[in-house]
């Protein structure tokens, strides 16, 4: 950087003063402190940008680095879930008695949803009058009916003093 000092700056101004001339020198201090200005903010927006470029760089890097963690990650679970069901079709299959007779998942679906089908058949077919007389449920009560009907009754302080 070029050192500067009081003494160059006034010898500069003494050269201009003479160059120039004192009509113009005002006007062309101006045009030099406008320029001056123009160039650091110039440079200003260069460096910002520039640190804006390195810390966007650094957050891509960051990103990629935080996928691969995470498709590592996945990949951990996958394969451990895997190696799960595999150990539980092992024992399942190694838990049958009956060597001959193996279950499928189509066959357990079919079960399930028999078993839902048959139980909401159950349940739909009580008539009223049993539930009623044990107690069972034979409306829907709101939230707000069911916090008034089990609320704590208030004792009023009510005085006639």
């Amino acid at each position: 950087m070029i050192d500067l000092g009081l003494s160059k700056l006034a010898i500069i101004g003494v050269v201009a003063l003479i160059v120039i001339g004192p009509e113009k020198l005002p006007k062309v201090a101006r045009m030099a402190g406008t320029l001056y200005g123009r160039a650091q903010r110039y440079l200003h927006d260069i460096k910002s940008e520039v640190s804006r470029e390195i810390e966007l760089d650094e957050l891509r890097s960051l990103q990629k680095e935080v996928q691969e963690t995470a498709q590592s990650i996945k990949e951990n679970v996958e394969h451990s879930l895997a190696e799960s069901r595999d150990d539980v079709e092992a024992a399942w299959r190694g838990h049958d008695s009956s060597p001959g007779v193996t279950a499928t998942m189509d066959d357990l679906e079919r079960k399930a949803r028999d078993f839902r089908r048959k139980k909401l058949v159950r349940n739909s077919a009580v008539p009223g009058w049993y539930k009623k007389r044990h107690g069972g449920k034979t409306h829907i009560m709101s939230g707000a009916a069911r916090v008034r009907k089990f609320r704590p009754a208030v004792q009023s302080k009510s005085s006639f003093f």
